[in-house]
């Protein structure tokens, strides 16, 4: 015995939704109006921010009025971890908590899907870029038509509202 589908017409493609490749998938034609803007994705880091600073802010306070430096350097391995999550939630949903609570996501320009988790591990890293042109590169969405920072171009992504 084999399945069959029932019967009546198949069903409708919905945009933005389906396998790689078929009918409707892919970015919104109307894809400007869904840049994040920079107010926006600035909310969204102060979030992250202020929760990676209260998850390694005390192991720095420990280790300085102590004296054990090993709390200091746990306190850096658990900011890593921090990042390392933040970065598997962008992967794998398109936003960190911070993002997430702003209504806002990355996705590749290319066809409008998450970045998966090594891409995102790499937009992260490419944010140095952004710091390293006196911070220019973060003020770029200001001006530039899809609201880009240098590490979004540079890895062919784009940050979009998800509501």
């Amino acid at each position: 015995m084999s399945f069959s589908p029932p019967p009546g017409p198949a069903p409708q493609s919905h945009p933005g939704y389906g396998q790689a490749g078929a009918p409707g998938y892919g970015p919104p034609a109307d894809i400007a109006n869904w840049y994040a803007p920079w107010g926006t994705r600035v909310s969204a880091t102060f979030i992250d921010g202020l929760i990676s600073l209260l998850f390694t802010l005390p192991f720095e306070i420990a280790s300085r009025t102590t004296d054990q430096a090993a709390l200091g350097v746990l306190g850096t391995l658990v900011g890593f971890g921090w990042f390392i999550y933040q970065m598997y939630l962008q992967g794998t949903t398109g936003a960190t908590i911070g993002k997430k609570q702003m209504g806002i996501r990355v996705v590749r320009e290319s066809d409008g899907q998450v970045t998966g988790f090594g891409m995102a591990v790499v937009r992260g890293l490419a944010h140095i870029l952004d710091a390293l042109t006196l911070f220019l590169g973060f003020l770029w969405p200001l001006w530039d038509t899809k609201k880009q920072t240098f590490a979004d171009k540079v890895c062919g992504t784009l940050v979009i509202k998800s509501r």
